[in-house]
């Protein structure tokens, strides 16, 4: 593991963001990760990997020893912009997606066993001692298994923390058990995606085979069921949020052609199913950190 310390903080709230790739954390709540950062909340990065089986195009490479480098360095640039106060890389290798070769590397995320995942990041839970932990929903958003893995092993974690049963060498090093209070997983607006399953293939493409190589099947992610109950406000964290993703020249970055007004309006808000503790339904909660427990 290789923790990159970007600001010294003593932050009564804390915020433990857990994905799988460099990009990830911009690609995806990059307006609540600044959001919270600019209120003086410290914001905690943990990632799985590199990205080392992510496509990138050869000139992109010259001047860094491999992808992984390349990535890491992209990751670094866009923490500054997001404002995080740390980095954690887990160090695993980037699995690919479902059924790619890179699945059987024994190095992967994807062969790593669960509870070795499960214990590095209660180990960071409990010295980091968030209040409140994001990571992904059960589908990691489109099966890709490591994002999958992520939502398994830091779901685990989060209750794993609080059992000083759990891991009792921790403890016997001074990382004394701690229970965070809230859990959130990423909620993607699902009529979004029902929408682009009717409307992509107006335009001659296939909805079932996305991405560089057509393995993102949109359809199956339409069928998933989520339950919104929290939306973040990010309107005012457009721009810098922009900075941070234009870091990932290697992931096709500011390729998108969408009018920036209606960008601003389209990605206003973030939007979350809330897991710990529950949430009434038919309630909307606006602040990650309503209610918490200093």
């Amino acid at each position: 593991m290789e923790t990159i310390i970007l600001k010294e903080t003593d932050a009564s709230r804390r915020l433990l963001v857990a994905f799988a790739h460099p990009d990830d954390e911009s690609f995806g709540p990059a307006g609540t990760i600044i959001h919270y950062a600019n209120r003086g909340v410290a914001v905690h990065y943990v990632c799985a990997t590199r990205g080392e089986a992510g496509h990138v195009d050869p000139e992109l490479l010259k001047g860094y020893s491999s992808v992984a480098d390349l990535r890491t360095k992209e990751l670094e640039c866009a923490a500054r912009h997001l404002g995080l106060a740390g980095v954690h890389l887990l160090d695993y290798h980037d699995s690919g997606m479902e059924n790619a070769p890179e699945n059987q590397n024994p190095a992967s995320l994807y062969q790593a066993p669960l509870e070795n995942v499960v214990e590095e990041i209660t180990r960071l839970i409990r010295q980091i001692r968030p209040q409140v932990v994001i990571t992904f929903d059960r589908t990691g958003g489109y099966f890709h298994p490591d994002h999958v893995k992520m939502h398994s092993a830091t779901t685990l974690a989060f209750h794993a923390a609080a059992d000083p049963g759990r891991f009792t060498q921790q403890l016997e090093q001074g990382l004394p058990a701690y229970e965070p209070q809230k859990l959130y997983y990423i909620a993607f607006p699902q009529a979004w995606v029902k929408l682009a399953v009717k409307i992509l293939p107006l335009f001659g493409q296939d909805p079932a085979a996305l991405g560089h190589n057509k393995d993102i099947d949109l359809r199956r992610v339409a069928d998933e069921k989520q339950t919104l109950t929290t939306k973040i406000d990010i309107s005012s964290c457009y721009e810098a949020s922009q900075q941070a993703s234009q870091c990932y020249a290697s992931q096709g970055a500011g390729s998108a052609r969408i009018p920036r007004f209606v960008a601003r309006w389209l990605f206003r808000f973030d939007r979350y199913t809330r897991i710990v503790p529950p949430f009434p339904d038919g309630q909307i909660e606006r602040d990650l950190f309503a209610g918490i427990d200093e």
